[in-house]
């Protein structure tokens, strides 16, 4: 059975970033990327642990397995990740959008894929943070058709696109 909780343990967090690994950009073939999707931003445990500190990820896990994981990541980290950057100051441009919580990024294991965990993974998000954040805000890379759909599918909505380093990006938000 599955079950959706808040990051709280190291081997939580190693488990993420080994999830993270092989869904990487690089990791999967390119029909893999247009037919599973596949994550951009690679994290290091430090970084990871940083923002679980801030703001707990929320995982789903069977057993003590991570399968999926939405990253928390606090405004606060904008100038980490060299490739979020630009998404932070694109972010600037929405004053109406102050007071957010980035979801960094979102994996599902591909063993348990269409079950309903993307979903659920962001209600369980959104029960947690948005009491204390008026709006969860992502990007996805415009090529990423099977993640763009699942974000809609969820309740996410366009707040704009922008390009950068020749790539186009969708800036989306939940409220």
């Amino acid at each position: 059975m599955i079950t959706y909780t808040l990051s709280t343990s190291d081997e939580e967090l190693k488990q993420v970033l080994a999830l993270q690994q092989r869904n990487l950009f690089a990791s999967v073939s390119e029909e893999e990327q247009k037919t599973e999707g596949f994550v951009t931003v690679q994290h290091d445990f430090k970084l990871l642990k940083a923002m679980h500190t801030k703001c707990p990820h929320t995982l789903a896990k069977d057993g003590n397995k991570v399968v999926g994981y939405a990253l928390s990541m606090h405004p606060g980290f904008g100038e980490c990740i060299e490739v979020l950057q630009p998404m932070f100051e694109q972010l600037r441009l929405y004053p109406a959008y102050s007071n957010f919580i980035v979801m960094g990024q979102v994996c599902i294991d591909k063993a348990y894929r269409k079950q309903g965990i993307f979903r659920n993974l962001y209600k369980t998000m959104q029960e947690h943070l948005l009491p204390d954040f008026t709006a969860i805000i992502t990007e996805v890379d415009a090529k990423n058709s099977r993640s763009l759909h699942a974000h809609y599918a969820v309740g996410f909505e366009d707040l704009g696109k922008y390009a950068t380093a020749g790539k186009e990006w969708v800036l989306l938000y939940l409220k």
